[in-house]
């Protein structure tokens, strides 16, 4: 990439049969919705794309379907993960060779008891970084439970080469993210929000440029992100407030189901399933989801039909 990366960058979930078998065709459907929605990027085997259910086999699957299907249409970020370091290397080199733009990655994380020290967390990025050549984004969310200490993130951005984008969506997500910007300085290239956006108008107010959310109402969002860098603040807020009881919905009662629940009901994928133990949406909550993201007349809701 030649500039700085902006804007709105969502996850892409990953679609399953209603056997539970991946949906590769699923896929290639929902990049191309996510593209129509006008994304500046796209995120793929994230937390939201139920990585954390997906076999080895089937992470390789989705990345060479997902990155030859996007074909440079958007830039694509993938998510390598893993506790261990050589595999998280194994990956970043496999996405990079088919074309990925960046990486995401969490710090190395499986249970209070194998956290690392912060010296280990520094390694492991390190590792990665020597072995690529494109941009890592480092994900500080709350699932991985390791803690990511904005003097510690600084020394990353300083003397890790390809470390230069983060994904903040911590508790009080826009001071880490002031206080971030403010020590990084140039070395912070791309400041983001996650959480799907209920934080994003004060994550703005700090200084972020983006925001990472799913894949349910992306060109809702985007506004909402570009008229705040244009200075135009009103419209900003009016467009936050238009939003926010669909991101209040999606962030507090469906998680990472939503976006597949209302693709599917906008015939962009033929199924919503979800891996065990996660469970479907109850009927409830469903109702509301559809009812909020019909009167957005969102674009996933109407793209297949």
């Amino acid at each position: 990439m030649q500039n700085p990366l902006t804007g709105i960058l969502p996850v892409a979930p990953t679609p399953f049969h209603s056997d539970g078998a991946i949906d590769p065709d699923g896929m290639r459907r929902v990049l191309d919705c996510m593209i129509d929605q006008g994304v500046d990027a796209i995120c793929i085997l994230a937390n939201y794309s139920e990585q954390f259910l997906l076999s080895d086999e089937e992470r390789a699957t989705l990345t060479r379907v997902s990155l030859d299907h996007v074909a440079g249409r958007v830039p694509v970020i993938v998510t390598i993960s893993h506790f261990a370091t050589d595999i998280v290397i194994h990956r970043a080199k496999e996405a990079q060779s088919l074309g990925a733009s960046m990486l995401m990655m969490m710090p190395p994380y499986h249970g209070v008891g194998l956290a690392p020290s912060e010296q280990g967390v520094f390694e492991h990025f390190a590792a990665v970084s020597n072995a690529i050549s494109i941009p890592i984004m480092v994900q500080d969310a709350p699932l991985s439970g390791v803690s990511l200490p904005v003097p510690l993130l600084v020394k990353m951005a300083r003397e890790i080469e390809h470390v230069s984008y983060f994904k903040i969506e911590t508790p009080f997500a826009a001071d880490k993210l002031a206080a971030l910007i403010d020590l990084g300085a140039e070395h912070i290239v791309g400041p983001f929000d996650g959480e799907e956006a209920v934080t994003l108008l004060a994550d703005l107010d700090a200084g972020c440029t983006g925001a990472m959310t799913s894949a349910l109402q992306p060109e809702m969002i985007r506004p909402i992100v570009t008229d705040y860098r244009a200075g135009n603040m009103e419209a900003a807020l009016d467009q936050w407030k238009l939003c926010l009881p669909l991101i209040n919905h999606e962030n507090r009662q469906c998680g990472l189901r939503a976006a597949k629940t209302v693709m599917m009901e906008g015939g962009v994928i033929g199924s919503d399933y979800v891996r065990h133990p996660l469970t479907p949406l109850s009927p409830r909550t469903k109702e509301r989801l559809i009812s909020l993201s019909r009167e957005l007349d969102l674009i996933a809701l109407r793209w297949g039909k």
